[in-house]
């Protein structure tokens, strides 16, 4: 039963991607959009795709050339970006309103290249499950006319990581990731030293056997979050982590002890906030 109702999403999307003559996606490299650009190749053919890497101080170089390659690897056409978004005083004061016009400014510099290589639409990796999520980002979607093809095709995070299993993707188990930004509590200044920072520490803690991170920070304390499941191996090694993240410049490292969960710091945001940044 559940392999005929893939195939009947499998069949919805490539009907959908039918309707298009040439299409632009906007590719992370997250698992999402690799579905997306990998099912558009294979039905509209290389001529007709175009993949946007888009890079800024909000995340790290590696998964831009991580993206890069793998949309090269993949077959596309292939654009980077490089988008300012710190230029942007929403973003770079880190309100609640900051999601909304990173997208915004994202998929409107989507549309300038939609219009530059002649595409029909602007197609994101937007899945089901962000629906249930807070996710002002989906209103810039609708503002700016960019397509998440995966939802109208009724396609989960489950049904994302069966595809792309099924289909050979390299990265069909990849870690999901997110803006830096949101490592900071919400009305907190951003500055590219801070954002780098985190991005270091972050990526000591990978390689340290915890690909599922992260530090969030609170004036001069980096708060680490792992897999619950994860949290003794972490204070086993206790004393090189907080030596090496105080040597990044943090005051003081503590462990979070409800383990890892994605949109902590929207927590903080009341219900009416949520609701007036979404409608």
């Amino acid at each position: 039963m559940e392999v005929i109702k893939m195939s009947e999403k499998n069949a919805e999307l490539v009907r959908l991607l039918k309707s298009y003559n040439k299409v632009l996606v906007a590719f992370s490299g997250g698992i999402d959009s690799t579905v997306v650009l990998d099912t558009a190749l294979k039905t509209l053919g290389k001529k007709n795709v175009v993949a946007v890497v888009a890079n800024s101080d909000l995340f790290t170089d590696e998964e831009y050339a991580k993206a890069i390659h793998l949309a090269q690897e993949l077959g596309a056409t292939v654009k980077g970006v490089t988008l300012d978004y710190l230029a942007n005083d929403e973003i770079k004061f880190n309100r609640p309103s900051s999601w909304y016009w990173m997208k915004k400014l994202f998929y409107q510099k989507m549309n300038d290249l939609k219009a530059q290589y002649d595409c029909d639409v602007v197609l994101d990796g937007m899945i089901m499950d962000d629906n249930d999520d807070f996710r002002p980002g989906l209103r810039a979607r609708d503002e700016e006319g960019a397509v998440s093809i995966l939802q109208l095709a009724d396609i989960y995070k489950s049904d994302v990581r069966t595809i792309a299993r099924a289909n050979g993707l390299s990265n069909w188990n990849k870690v999901a990731s997110c803006s830096v930004s949101s490592r900071f509590a919400y009305n907190t200044e951003l500055t590219v030293a801070g954002l780098q920072r985190v991005m270091k520490a972050e990526s000591y803690l990978r390689r340290l056997g915890f690909p599922t991170v992260r530090v969030r920070v609170q004036d001069n304390l980096a708060r680490i979050e792992v897999l619950a499941d994860q949290m003794n191996d972490l204070v086993a090694q206790m004393f090189d982590v907080n030596s090496t993240l105080k040597n990044l410049g943090y005051e003081f490292v503590t462990v979070d002890l409800e383990g890892f969960k994605s949109g902590r710091m929207n927590d903080s945001l009341s219900t009416e906030v949520k609701a007036a940044l979404v409608d």
